[in-house]
């Protein structure tokens, strides 16, 4: 059984609405680590062996290894700038269901325009281009969950 981002966001739910600090999961080799307040990423990682197989290494040897929710493909082209996830959470590519996208491939940006927003724990963040240009590639799926750092989108900067 393996987390869903549907999961995650209701894990992060019930912990906005706890009194707890911080939640340490584990469950079938994957470890979920979150922290409120934290100025570092969430990190999942995966134990490298499940505890039913015989294993030589000791507990403390064992180094978890980091799981990503999607590898970003290459860019379809030279110079394209990458617009990063600014925090882990929820992507959503329109202001509401079943309004338009902020933006689509060929919108010109510029670095104040909102290209998304992130939900987390109940809160929406706008998600800025940081760049002028041309939106060249969307890689992050609408009501994705994203990591930090995760890459949404590319823009082909203006000249």
């Amino acid at each position: 059984m393996t987390l869903t981002a549907k999961d995650v966001a209701e894990i992060l739910r019930l912990l906005d609405s706890s009194s707890f600090d911080t939640l340490s999961l584990e469950m079938n080799g994957v470890k979920l680590n979150l922290q409120r307040g934290s100025a570092a990423p969430v990190r999942q990682s995966a134990a490298p062996a499940p505890e039913s197989q015989p294993t030589n290494e000791s507990p403390a040897q064992r180094q978890p290894l980091d799981v990503t929710f999607r590898s970003a493909k290459p860019p379809s082209e030279a110079g394209l700038k990458d617009i990063s996830s600014p925090l882990l959470g929820i992507f959503y590519r329109a202001p509401k269901p079943g309004e338009p996208p902020f933006v689509e491939v060929g919108t010109k940006v510029e670095p104040d325009t909102v290209i998304g927003i992130i939900e987390v724990m109940k809160l929406m963040n706008s998600v800025r281009a940081g760049v002028a240009g041309q939106i060249a590639e969307i890689l992050a799926d609408n009501g994705a969950l994203v990591e930090y750092g995760e890459i949404l989108m590319r823009v082909r900067p203006s000249a």
